[in-house]
């Protein structure tokens, strides 16, 4: 129940969130195509002055893209000046514990002191491969800005003629990345919804064979139990014969026990009784009378203890 209850969680979720990321792709499109629009009526009332001014925003762009690589980089050479300051302090650390008496044949220590070794070359490194792709990104950077002002200086009035269509343009890219961040966030749900479902429905899955292989135990125990053509002790005198030890058949199981015989059991309870010769001295009727019975085995000098059934059924 707790399984098919999380299943149905996931699948009302997976319709909810899809129905919603429908609608912000819709949205999305919408407004890519309105501005699309807008920004060709804006171009064609303003001239060639935008295609003109484009290497100077493309410029600024790169430009911008170079200081947040040079931002990145600086983290990075700041995190290996530390690491290598604190590899250092554990070599320091290290190099007295060595150098004390009582520790100076001690093995831990010196292991101690390699470990500590280890990590200031390892950090030494690190530290000057940030610091050289520091100095890289931080060079290119400076020659984007460069570019940006010389750019700017030679191409000042129609940077300023095609200001409207670059501001107009940065407006709708500001809101299509809010939309573009709204769909990814709704796929990303919907993704985790649908991994809840499938592990739902593989739980499921799991449960109903765990169910299956119970069932087809309890069924195979039953074929096993001993359902055979001999009768119990208990059921001796509904037994019908001629001569004594000699059956001619057993009471006939339940009709519940009959549903679950097997078919090698029902040929082997037909081998049991493939021979008819001892029925050559029964006459023709199929049913003798219990008294005649009885007056014949009072004039053998029988003892009478034995009670037949009246029919014979083979």
């Amino acid at each position: 129940q707790e399984e098919l209850e999380h299943l149905n969680q996931a699948n009302e979720e997976i319709n909810r969130v899809e129905l919603q990321l429908d609608e912000a792709r819709t949205a999305y499109r919408r407004i890519l195509s309105e501005s699309a629009r807008k920004l060709n009526t804006q171009g064609s009332q303003l001239g060639n002055c935008i295609e003109k001014a484009r290497p100077y925003y493309e410029a600024r762009r790169l430009a911008k893209e170079a200081q947040q690589e040079t931002q990145k980089a600086a983290l990075r050479y700041e995190r290996a000046v530390s690491m290598h300051n604190a590899a250092r302090e554990m070599v320091f650390v290290a190099e007295q514990g060595v150098m004390a008496d009582k520790n100076r044949l001690d093995p831990t220590w010196q292991e101690m002191l390699n470990h500590a070794t280890c990590k200031v070359n390892e950090a030494e490194e690190e530290r000057l491969r940030s610091e050289r792709e520091h100095q890289r990104v931080t060079q290119l950077c400076q020659q984007a800005e460069a570019k940006v002002q010389a750019l700017q200086k030679s191409l000042k009035r129609v940077i300023v003629k095609s200001k409207p269509y670059f501001e107009l343009k940065a407006q709708f890219n500001q809101i299509l990345e809010e939309h573009k961040a709204k769909v990814t966030a709704l796929e990303r749900l919907v993704s985790q919804a649908k991994t809840r479902y499938s592990v739902a429905l593989r739980n499921l899955e799991q449960i109903s064979e765990q169910i299956h292989a119970r069932r087809l135990q309890r069924l195979i125990v039953r074929r096993a139990s001993p359902v055979g053509a001999e009768a119990s002790p208990q059921h001796a005198g509904t037994e019908v014969g001629v001569t004594e030890g000699t059956h001619l058949g057993a009471e006939c199981p339940p009709a519940d026990t009959l549903s679950v015989l097997s078919l090698q059991t029902i040929a082997s309870d037909l081998q049991k009784f493939d021979s008819v010769e001892h029925l050559l001295g029964l006459s023709d009727a199929t049913s003798l009378n219990s008294d005649e019975l009885e007056e014949r085995e009072q004039r053998r000098g029988g003892q009478g203890h034995f009670k037949h059934h009246r029919s014979i059924s083979l």
